[in-house]
Formats: C-alpha cells, structure tokens, sequence
C-alpha cells in the first residue's frame, strides 16, 4: 500500500493508479487510530505501515459498513484483539448484515457491498453519536452514502476523513453525484438528497484538508466543496 503523510495523518492507498481504497492511520499520543480497514487482503499492509511509523494501532473506527472499508477488519481484530472498534450506531446493524429501514427513514434501499448476516465475525465496542470524541477525532454524523455514515474530524490539524460522503477519485464529487471516470461511490450511495445536507454540514467546520474513501488527499479544500455542493444543488432541483 502507498503511504502518504500530512500532519499527523498517514493515507494508506491499495491500488493508487487502478482501483483506490485508502485507510487512514492518524497519530495519537498512546498510539495509533485505524480509521476505516479497507479491502480483505489489505490487512498485513496496515500491519507494516503501522510498524513502519513506529506505534501500535490501538483503536479502529469506521466511517460506514461497507465491503471496502471493512474488509480487514476481522482479520486486524484477530491479530489486535484488546483494540476496540468504534462505529456509528446506525451502521453497526449493516455491520451485521441487517439493511431493514427505520420509519424515519427515506425508504430507498440501502446500496453497496453491505456484508451478509453473520459475515462479519467483529462486534463493535462503541457505538458513535454525533459529537464522541475518539482520541484528536471529532465524530459527525453525515448519513447518505449508508443511513450511518459518520466522518472524523482531527481538531488539531482540521483534516477531515469523510469516507464517502465524497469522492475524490475521478474529481470531487458528493456522493451520489455520478463521475464517469470513477462511478462506483455513486452507485453505492444510500440517498443523494442526504448526502448533499451531509456535505453542507461538513463545510460549516471549515476542513484544511479532506481525505476521503477515494482518491488524494486534497488540501484546502473549501472552494472545491463550495463547488461540489453548488453541482450537486443543480443536479438534484
């Protein structure tokens, strides 16, 4: 995996040219904080990236449930098992293979590679609201791409890990915006109307840098997010 720094952030990136699927190492005083466990295969990888940098992953959070950003778990959790797993309370019943609706909820079906029941062997620790603090990390709750996506604030730095809530590979893009070069975080998106309210929050924190689920890491991201929502706004009126 290419590894990429920026403050005390560390990009991990499976297949940088072809297919990307990042992972994020951040540094913390007692460790390291795994946000997200990308694909099956990825495991030994983070493994080495950790050891790399010098401390031990000492805790795993999850931006959302789906195939590409749990993949490792279950064997990271094998390896690490006094690490706790962190993920939003809505989307540990994906976690679990469960895609039922809540009444609240817009009824359109849940999409993407969502684990079958039982697949994933990891119970979740804790389960995030918005506002936990994980360590440096700010949890919000941005629902769309999954009805509990959450995305991680670093408030010593303003970086912000978004998951899918966007998508960088392709161009920038809220998820469910389709970009032909990369259509894959569209077409897994849960519902696009959410996802715009959800990218309209995540301005409100000013990020200084946005790393998300694909693609680089982009730094001073204000006025591509400005850019983004406006696109989405014409696309969905």
């Amino acid at each position: 995996m290419r590894m990429t720094k920026s403050n005390l952030v560390y990009q991990l990136t499976y297949l940088p040219n072809i297919f990307p699927v990042n992972c994020y190492l951040i540094e913390e005083e007692d460790g390291l904080t795994l946000v997200d466990a990308a694909l099956p295969n990825n495991a030994e990888a983070i493994m080495k990236a950790a050891e790399t940098i010098g401390k031990p992953i000492v805790r795993i959070v999850l931006t959302h449930a789906h195939s590409d950003h749990i993949g490792a778990l279950d064997p990271l959790k094998s390896r690490l098992p006094e690490v706790k797993v962190y993920i939003s309370a809505r989307d540990a019943r994906l976690l679990a293979g469960d895609v039922s609706l809540d009444p609240g909820e817009s009824q359109l079906p849940i999409k993407g590679g969502v684990p079958k029941p039982g697949a994933i062997k990891t119970v979740p620790d804790v389960l995030l609201q918005e506002g936990d603090r994980i360590g440096s990390l700010l949890a919000i709750s941005t629902p769309g791409h999954t009805p509990g996506s959450m995305s991680f604030l670093d408030t010593r730095s303003q970086t912000l890990i978004a998951g899918d809530a966007l998508q960088l590979r392709g161009g920038i893009a809220v998820s469910g915006q389709l970009k032909p070069w990369f259509p894959f975080p569209a077409l897994a998106t849960w519902n696009k109307q959410a996802s715009l309210e959800s990218v309209r929050k995540l301005l409100t924190y000013k990020p200084a840098l946005l790393a998300v689920g694909h693609g680089n890491m982009l730094p001073d991201p204000i006025a591509a997010l400005t850019k983004a929502i406006a696109t989405a706004e014409r696309k969905l009126t």
